[in-house]
């Protein structure tokens, strides 16, 4: 099975041809050169292919989108506000090394509390980034912050946190 990776949402439609407008969170202008197929989650983990005709970029943050078989804005409704998933090959060409997304499967350590597990999702916030971690079969949101991170070890997939004093025990308690 493959790995799929959010990379944003599908903003609204655009014109009248079905052509989308994407906003993802890839921390650079991308045209998804190379990008065949993206993916739309319909249900929990039931991804459904949708190929890619043409990309058009507007600005760093947004993309108009064409797929095949969306030919007009009626079809192109019916697709949002989904979210829309790259397939880790793909995805890991598409972010920018510096995007707080490339954290995605990283793993996570604290400073107090050691190996907390594997970043699951990255929410990006207007003040800061929130990682999404399962610690001991819990789900924990976390700050990465300029107080909460120590540094990130791109080689070793690592990321290190100094995390505020019982933040971890709300959710181990």
């Amino acid at each position: 099975m493959s790995n799929y990776f959010s990379i944003g949402k599908l903003a609204s439609a655009h014109g009248l041809q079905g052509d989308l407008l994407l906003r993802h969170s890839l921390g650079k202008r991308s045209a998804l050169k190379g990008v065949t197929v993206i993916f739309l989650e319909e249900r929990k983990n039931s991804f459904i292919p949708y190929f890619v005709e043409n990309v058009t970029v507007k600005d760093s943050e947004h993309v108009y989108i064409k797929l095949e078989g969306v030919d007009s804005k009626e079809a192109a409704h019916k697709l949002m506000p989904g979210q829309v998933y790259l397939q880790e090959e793909d995805f890991k060409q598409q972010t920018a090394s510096s995007a707080p997304l490339a954290m995605l499967g990283f793993a996570v350590e604290d400073k107090q509390h050691g190996l907390l597990g594997n970043i699951e999702e990255v929410i990006e916030m207007p003040m800061q980034v929130l990682i999404k971690v399962f610690i001991k079969g819990k789900e924990a949101l976390l700050p990465v912050n300029e107080q909460s991170l120590i540094k990130v070890d791109k080689k070793n997939q690592v990321v290190y946190l100094d995390l505020p004093d019982g933040l971890i025990e709300l959710y181990t308690a």
